[in-house]
């Protein structure tokens, strides 16, 4: 990979972070391409570079974050579903609720109104839920083990919320939302 290549990512990485962080605080509909750039210390022409628009930003968090969770999917459902295969995947959901994913299904939540404009972006974010939800129900599961499995996953993505009234750092969220889940996993 070209030093210029590395730079042209490290700079979509950086827009999307920055875009992704206003969106959140601001709201999807308050924010403006200028204040993206702005943050950035660019200029808009810089970043029509990468993203000609707000759309564009969202649409490539959720195709990089769906490429995580596609990859925790396909590894769940790589071998039996264990109980023990089943809270390994809420500790890789975590890792990933950590990072990105969980601040782009914050976002989501937080602007889904906004967001109904883009029904690609909101159907896809649900679909990863719902196979996150079936991936990690036990086969011939009771309505009770269905609704465990989503509790578990749901406790590994509100600990992740990043809200202050939780109290708490980061880490001791997501450790007691894994103690929690962890019990509820059928």
């Amino acid at each position: 990979m070209s030093a210029d290549t590395r730079r042209r990512g490290d700079t979509r990485t950086e827009i999307q972070r920055v875009a992704l962080t206003r969106f959140t605080q601001d709201g999807y509909d308050k924010t403006s391409l200028r204040e993206i750039a702005e943050d950035l210390g660019v200029t808009k022409a810089a970043l029509y570079y990468h993203f000609r628009t707000k759309e564009d930003i969202i649409e490539s968090l959720v195709a990089d974050i769906g490429q995580a969770i596609d990859d925790l999917l396909a590894w769940v459902r790589s071998a039996p579903s264990t109980r023990e295969r089943r809270v390994e995947a809420l500790h890789r959901l975590a890792v990933l609720a950590q990072g990105g994913a969980g601040d782009m299904m914050r976002c989501v939540q937080q602007n889904e109104v906004s967001l109904a404009a883009l029904p690609r972006t909101i159907e896809l974010v649900h679909q990863y839920k719902e196979e996150l939800w079936r991936a990690c129900t036990p086969p011939d599961a009771t309505l009770e083990d269905r609704l465990r499995a989503r509790v578990a996953i749901l406790t590994i993505l509100v600990a992740n919320r990043g809200t202050a009234d939780l109290g708490g750092t980061d880490q001791e969220r997501t450790e007691t939302a894994l103690r929690i889940a962890s019990e509820v996993m059928p």
